[in-house]
């Protein structure tokens, strides 16, 4: 590959050290499926000395911003000692000679102790916890590899974690067991000192192959079946003014809702946080333990491997004609529908991976939750008009909240 000279925009290539492995067995998760496919790392891989350095090196010198994010994923990345992560802080500083190196971490949280809560914390971490709400919720899926509930072991590591001052977050997937309690899900999380919230609806079909029984990736249009943990457009609909009623009434400023936020960029004009929310994707790929890098954590399918790191570096990978046009299909493959949508600006057709459904006309790729997000946004309208206004005029986006309270009593 030639060297293709870097975007304006930053490079992000979130890193899975452990890559599959995983002490949990979560119904729904995609990437332990995937550890079955042709082409990906084994599922017993994890990152080598020499690869973690050749990516730390690559990552930095593909940066053209001071700030450096690092974000370590999985499968679960606490399968790897701290011995990992300490070479990984000082080869950040080796090759970063002064710049302001951050670092991220999505767990379980069932591998948390005292002595990995003051890593975090003497290190700077910003740890991520996967959290699907209230006990019973959470159990239905995100079990361990005997089957047992995890809700206790993940609550005790949110607690070590604030026992030592560690900033955190709560990931939780939508699912069909929590997605029809939207006010249950948000006061938990409120109930349990949660200020940074994302949550991510759960999409996921398979397959029937030769007998067998797969993952589909986004260009299986037949044979298929929604899993029984997903999710449907109009049930994503109401969660997501369910919990939005509960925010924009008591939490704006307090509560940092991602979805909420990215919609608000949005409707300012401004680039969101969420990726799916984007108009265009394709700057934010995928590192396997193997060194393989993917398009997007979400299309990590053979198609859409771009290389491997041992002979290809990232900027070739990340800013090859094919992972561009892969970052431009998300607006150029809208269909008609979509690009006559009312809410383009808003959605801009979310995440590609969920485009297997039938516009009204028949034309394939809408996205399968676009029912959903018309309600959800249709519903939001008047609150983010307001809370841009608010803006506008230098003043708080918090100060809807009075609006609401005098639209509630009139």
């Amino acid at each position: 590959m030639a060297t293709i000279a870097p975007y304006s925009r930053p490079l992000y290539v979130m890193a899975k050290p452990a890559g599959a492995c995983c002490n949990l067995q979560c119904a729904y998760c995609y990437y332990l499926e995937k550890k079955h496919l042709p082409g990906l790392a084994r599922p017993s891989s994890t990152m080598s000395d020499e690869l973690l350095e050749a990516y730390i090196r690559q990552y930095i010198e593909s940066q053209r911003m001071p700030d450096i994010s690092f974000t370590w994923h999985g499968g679960e990345p606490l399968m790897r000692p701290q011995a990992f992560y300490k070479r990984a802080l000082s080869l950040q500083r080796y090759y970063g000679r002064g710049l302001h190196i951050e670092n991220s971490i999505q767990t379980n949280g069932t591998l948390l102790n005292d002595e990995w809560c003051a890593f975090f914390r003497e290190n700077n971490f910003l740890v991520g916890i996967s959290i699907d709400g209230p006990q019973q919720v959470h159990d239905a899926y995100r079990r361990g590899r005997r089957g047992q509930p995890t809700f206790k072991q993940v609550m005790k590591g949110i607690e070590l974690l604030q026992k030592h001052g560690v900033e955190w977050n709560a990931m939780a997937v939508v699912n069909r067991s929590n997605v029809e309690h939207p006010v249950e899900f948000y006061r938990f999380f409120k109930e349990i000192g949660c200020q940074y919230l994302q949550f991510t609806p759960v999409v996921e079909r398979f397959c029937k192959e030769a007998g067998a029984t797969r993952l589909a990736s986004v260009n299986d249009t037949a044979g298929c079946q929604m899993a029984e943990f997903s999710i449907d457009g109009p049930s994503w609909g109401r969660f997501l003014c369910g919990v939005f009623d509960e925010w924009v009434r008591h939490d704006v400023g307090e509560v940092f809702v991602q979805m909420f936020d990215s919609t608000l960029a949005n409707w300012m004009g401004v680039a969101p946080g969420l990726c799916t929310l984007a108009a265009e994707c394709g700057h934010a790929g995928v590192l396997e333990a193997n060194g393989d890098v993917y398009a997007c954590d979400h299309f990590v399918f053979p198609a859409y491997r771009l290389g491997n790191i041992r002979n290809h570096t990232l900027v070739e990978m990340m800013y090859s004609p094919r992972q561009q046009a892969f970052g431009r299909a998300k607006r150029e493959a809208l269909p008609a529908q979509c690009r006559e949508c009312t809410y383009l600006f808003a959605c801009h057709g979310e995440c590609p991976r969920n485009r297997f459904s039938f516009t009204r006309d028949g034309e394939p790729g809408l996205n399968y939750l676009c029912e959903g997000y018309r309600h959800f946004f249709s519903h939001v309208a008047p609150y983010m008009d307001c809370m841009k206004e608010l803006l506008l005029q230098q003043r708080p986006a918090s100060d809807v909240m009075g609006y609401v309270v005098n639209a509630d009593e009139e």
